[in-house]
């Protein structure tokens, strides 16, 4: 178990969306690191997301070009073309091998407000939408998040509590405030039922916005408590942060008794 999970990643972003590294990089790093699955899941393209996402006319040069690499590695890694899909995507996702399940954005006055751009901006949103009210908002953010597996029909549900990415350094909200745990709770409870796998990324680790991956542990032990999966992901957008912290969170899951699964297994329980 321990050598399999820490040895493949699925939630990776290439060059086709906000990664620093092309597809070929990133198998090139995975195979230098002996990882024996990598899957790439660029954002798929929405049209409030242009900075980030896979551009509508490279959809198709980007799905060629994962489907001919995953030809030409086969024999030293196992390469799986995936796609996160923010819950107001529309991009179709039948073809790719799994789905992540996101919510970076919230629907606000006409306007896409992403809740991990920056304190300022999530600070304008909750201003603009919410009466400076972050308890509001994040009943809002969870409310979208429980629902976002009825929107994508995804495999991983990805990086739960996104709106937390700042509080570490730039504290906006009390974690522990009631409003705030009975809104991630019913999210939680929504997701449960779904039995898909959680996300433990580590994006933000990597990127210094935060000293432990997403979920918080409150919201971790709730999920054990309660059956649920968990996947290890870095969330990673450089080929030097695969696998970022994966020995460390593999110890930490431990500790909490999580049931960690890798997820070549559970895709190849869906097929």
């Amino acid at each position: 178990m321990e050598d399999t999970v820490i040895r493949e990643d699925f939630h990776v972003h290439s060059s086709f969306s906000d990664g620093e590294n092309s597809p070929e990089e990133l198998v090139r790093r995975a195979q230098e690191k002996g990882m024996t699955h990598l899957g790439i899941s660029d954002h798929g393209y929405a049209p409030y997301d242009t900075d980030c996402c896979i551009p509508l006319p490279l959809l198709a040069e980007h799905w060629d070009c994962l489907r001919a690499l995953k030809l030409r590695c086969r024999d030293t890694l196992a390469l799986y073309c995936g796609i996160e899909q923010d819950f107001y995507s529309d991009t179709p996702t039948e073809a790719y091998d799994y789905v992540i399940g996101s919510v970076h954005y919230l629907l606000c006055e006409g306007i896409y407000f992403a809740v991990d751009d920056t304190p300022e901006r999530l600070r304008e949103l909750c201003a603009r939408g919410y009466g400076r009210d972050f308890y509001a908002l994040a009943e809002d953010y969870y409310q979208t998040v429980g629902a976002v597996y009825e929107r994508t029909r995804c495999d991983l549900i990805g990086h739960f509590d996104l709106i937390s990415k700042f509080n570490e350094k730039v504290p906006l909200f009390d974690p522990a405030h009631p409003r705030y745990v009975a809104a991630w709770q019913g999210a939680a409870d929504r997701l449960l039922a779904t039995g898909r796998p959680f996300e433990i990324n580590t994006g933000a680790m990597s990127r210094q916005w935060r000293t432990e991956p997403y979920p918080a542990d409150p919201i971790l032990r709730y999920l054990a408590s309660r059956g649920a999966r968990f996947v290890l992901s870095s969330d990673s957008h450089s080929a030097e942060n695969l696998c970022f912290a994966f020995p460390e969170q593999l110890r930490r899951a431990r500790r909490l008794g999580l049931e960690l699964c890798p997820f070549s297994e559970v895709l190849r329980g869906k097929n």
